[in-house]
């Protein structure tokens, strides 16, 4: 994700959405797609308060989706 240039508002979540770490499979696919997301309102939009609030709420949907996907993980063990 290109943040060269932005604003620290909305250069601080990059990091927020990164998914490399997590392991292949559900996790990662479920958090790549929301990064997807925050990586095209990034390039569509200006920065300013709005942008900042959209991606802030979209990392708490990411963390959502995520532990869901994590719960049903664990539900098929």
């Amino acid at each position: 994700m290109e943040l060269t240039g932005r604003h620290p508002g909305t250069a601080h979540f990059g990091p927020l959405f990164e998914y490399a770490h997590l392991p292949e499979g559900a996790l990662r696919d479920t958090s790549a797609e929301c990064a997807k997301l925050a990586e095209s309102m990034m390039e569509l939009l200006p920065d300013g308060p709005e942008l900042s609030a959209g991606l802030r709420k979209l990392l708490e949907a990411k963390d959502c989706f995520v532990r869901t996907a994590l719960l049903a993980l664990k539900n098929k063990e």
